[in-house]
């Protein structure tokens, strides 16, 4: 049987250094290193951008905004026919993501506004209250500063740093502390409160909003298409059938 993927080189006598796989053993891998979904992602992708189309000027602003990559192709010896071909097919992709979720982005963005601003906060965690309460009222009554406090007192990371933590996302911190920040007032010293277990000391030293620039609009595309395309992927179920075909099949509703 002629192998259908051959990987290594021929010129190599030792055997070890050749694989050759023909159908039968291909198909069995893809389930076994579950690259399967990943397959399915591309073919859905293939088919749902098949009908988008293109204008000359288009592909040729898409050819010279990936120049630089075509250079380093032509380095390593990859076929420019190959390139181009990947090159219009994301042409196509990020012409399917503007038809399908540019229209109403603006009201995506502020649905996700509060989870995509950021912060920069100052954090002293401590697992004992009564310790944590003391540091509470020695920072409120301005005894000590609360970076100095975080030195000597902090068991978590922001030991290391005097308690500043950010700017990072608030979606991207634990609930309890997301909404504390997201509820305070830059300079708002919070008392102790417990997250899972440790006491916390928090206080909001800058909120920077979200803002809907080129960066920001790429994002959220490429995020409600991830979310589309995943639903995609779980209303089928993708399989190796006895045939040693790889299928795809409606689930019963």
């Amino acid at each position: 049987m002629n192998p259908v993927l051959q990987l290594g080189d021929i010129g190599r006598q030792a055997a070890e250094r050749l694989y050759k796989l023909d159908t039968s053993e291909i198909l069995p891998l893809l389930a076994e290193y579950q690259l399967i979904p990943i397959l399915a992602k591309e073919m859905i992708i293939d088919t749902a951008i098949s009908s988008i189309v293109f204008t000359p000027q288009e592909e040729k602003v898409a050819l010279e905004q990936v120049s630089k990559q075509y250079q380093e192709t032509q380095e390593k010896g990859i076929d420019p026919a190959l390139w181009k071909s990947k090159a219009m097919r994301q042409l196509k992709l990020e012409k399917f993501k503007t038809i399908n979720w540019a229209g109403d982005l603006d009201s995506y963005f502020f649905q996700r506004k509060s989870q995509l601003d950021r912060v920069v906060y100052s954090l002293i965690s401590n697992s004992d209250l009564g310790v944590s309460q003391e540091i509470y009222f020695r920072i409120q009554e301005g005894e000590q500063s609360l970076a100095r406090l975080a030195r000597e007192y902090a068991q978590g990371p922001e030991a290391g740093t005097d308690g500043l933590i950010g700017p990072v996302e608030l979606q991207s911190l634990h609930p309890i502390l997301a909404r504390i920040l997201s509820l305070s007032q830059p300079n708002q010293l919070i008392p102790p409160t417990q997250i899972g277990n440790w006491f916390v000391i928090v206080r909001l030293e800058k909120l920077i909003p979200a803002q809907l620039d080129k960066a920001m609009h790429q994002r959220l595309l490429d995020e409600r298409f991830n979310l589309w395309l995943q639903s995609q992927v779980t209303e089928q179920n993708w399989q190796i059938e006895s045939e040693k075909i790889v299928g795809i099949t409606k689930k019963s509703s």
